[in-house]
């Protein structure tokens, strides 16, 4: 095309439904033309105008609009999207999930479906992708899911991510002004004391004219239209994830073992949920965590005992070994005084190498420990049932079932420095039963881990996040020195969008094993957090003496 041209195609100018009105006869370029159908689509002067726009043609014997693709080059979004897949295809859009919906698509629902600061709620997280882009485009949002491993995978997405940050309308004055056919906007920020981060006024979104023929025949000014999905951006900003909670519909509240035990002896339904356990016990056994890696049980008989439910049998290379088993509630958390009753049973009866705490949730200060008595050591291992065994048919009776999964106790130095203290993790320790040993785990299994620097005992509240690299070769690659695929990617966003250098060693300990530096206080209490590449959590509470008596 000659340089200057512009692409028009020709558009019927009369319509089906005219009247009497629209039924006049039109004189264009010297010969006189009749509707073909109907009448023409507006008035008598508003053909004039049209014509006196050049917006008329002949084709044939009747006239026709001219429609330039410029008088709005784009389409309204329907249901059916032939430029987006399922599947993940993009870098910016890595695979971390089986399942994992591509952003695009909950991109388009959300931003068709909703306002910023409206709510989502998606009772499937699986990836977080949900959230993930709910949090880009500042709406709020709730995702549930049962899988440990999917919330661990979604919460080290959001709080790995970074995002644009977009001009908020009640932070800014915006000017119009219209130049060749495009509307510009002029986003100037208020005075801090102006600012009122109001979400629900929305973003300075970008606007284009819709020429229509309506719009020149009434010689109006073209309507306009918003992208929704073009907010305006400020490129000396960048956002990360805003704060959030992790909840769960279980009562974390301890619950008495005398009243455990109580209701466990009237409730039927309680019953058929220890009988279950007790079966998957005798068919899938205990994983630790690695492939292959299970104690597996001969026989599971039940117990007449306070805080000791079950007895197991299972063997090992030096014959057969026994287990005594307590099982938490099926709606609660396994308290630690029932813990500690459990080991007082376990003391006095003797006889077993192997204590097994059974449960859906822990309070946060119970440990795997060693016990000593005159008979010798057993083991404490706190083990986690599988969601599944709530509902009796969901899970499948087999031996690569991971119906229960030891939870490894983490293996962490506290180091002095005068009135400060750093936490370094040094990897996972999980007892093999079949081996009849604690196995060390490095590093490497731990997917990420946290730190409350405050703990109260009850909440805990992050106040140090860690990250370690995911698979073995990803931290062997670490271990060389090379950065991580995530690492590469923070650092890389940062530095582009604020234009600084970041420094390194501040990353290193992002990604890495020690914590910041704490300052010690008479008292205080330290919770660290590890979670597995299982998905499993395990807590650790280091209580601080008197800075002065440590040093």
């Amino acid at each position: 095309m000659p340089k200057g041209s512009k692409v028009f195609f020709k558009q019927g100018l009369t319509s089906r439904t005219g009247t009497e009105t629209t039924a006049f006869e039109v004189n264009f370029l010297g010969k006189k033309y009749k509707p073909t159908a109907g009448g023409w689509r507006t008035s008598l002067a508003g053909i004039k105008n049209l014509i006196n726009a050049n917006r008329v043609a002949v084709e044939g014997r009747r006239l026709t609009f001219k429609k330039y693709f410029n008088d709005f080059g784009y389409l309204a979004l329907n249901n059916f999207w032939d430029d987006v897949s399922g599947g993940i295809s993009s870098r910016t859009d890595p695979k971390v999930y089986v399942v994992q919906t591509a952003n695009k698509i909950v991109e388009r629902c959300i931003l068709m479906t909703t306002d910023p600061g409206d709510l989502v709620l998606d009772p499937t997280c699986g990836s977080g992708t949900t959230a993930y882009v709910a949090e880009q485009w500042g709406r709020r949002w709730i995702t549930i899911d049962t899988s440990r491993i999917a919330l661990n995978i979604a919460k080290t997405r959001l709080m790995t991510a970074t995002f644009p940050y977009y001009h908020l309308y009640s932070d800014v004055e915006v000017r119009t002004a219209e130049k060749d056919g495009k509307i510009k906007k002029t986003v100037t920020e208020k005075p801090e004391q102006q600012k009122s981060g109001d979400i629900r006024q929305g973003f300075v979104y970008e606007e284009v004219p819709h020429i229509t023929l309506k719009s020149l025949a009434n010689d109006e000014p073209p309507e306009t239209e918003t992208l929704y999905d073009k907010p305006y951006e400020d490129k000396k900003k960048l956002r990360v994830c805003g704060p959030f909670t992790v909840e769960t519909l279980q009562n974390f509240e301890p619950v008495s073992p005398d009243e455990l035990g109580e209701t466990a002896s009237e409730d039927e339904e309680g019953n058929s949920f220890e009988q279950r356990v007790y079966e998957y016990l005798k068919s899938a056994g205990v994983k630790n965590g690695i492939r292959n890696e299970q104690a597996v049980f001969i026989r599971v008989e039940p117990l007449v005992s306070g805080y000791l439910h079950a007895e197991g049998f299972y063997a090992t290379a030096d014959g057969e070994k026994k287990a005594y088993f307590h099982i938490g509630p099926k709606f609660g958390t396994v308290s630690k005084l029932a813990v500690n009753e459990a080991i007082k049973e376990c003391r006095q009866r003797g006889d077993a190498n192997w204590l097994v705490i059974l449960g859906f949730s822990f309070e946060s200060d119970i440990s795997n420990t060693s016990q000593t008595t005159s008979l010798g050591t057993f083991e404490v291992t706190k083990v986690r049932m599988h969601d599944d065994l709530m509902q009796d048919g969901l899970m499948k009776k087999d031996r690569k079932a991971g119906s229960f999964i030891t939870i490894g106790e983490p293996d962490i130095k506290l180091h002095r420095n005068g009135d400060e203290a750093t936490v370094e993790i040094c990897g996972l320790d999980i007892y093999d039963p079949i081996k009849d040993e604690v196995k060390a785990r490095d590093v490497a299994d731990i997917a990420y881990w946290m730190v409350d620097d405050n703990y109260d005992g009850s909440n805990f509240v992050v106040r140090q996040v860690f990250f370690c690299g995911g698979s073995r070769d990803e931290f062997r690659k670490w271990q060389k020195g090379l950065e991580t695929i995530a690492r590469q990617k923070t650092k890389r966003n940062v530095e582009r969008t604020l234009k600084i250098e970041i420094d390194d060693e501040a990353f290193d300990r992002l990604y890495g094993f020690t914590s910041h530096p704490v300052r010690v206080k008479d008292g205080q209490s330290i919770a660290v957090r590890v979670i597995s590449q299982f998905g499993e959590e395990s807590t650790k509470v280091l209580t601080l003496e008197d800075a002065r008596s440590q040093r």
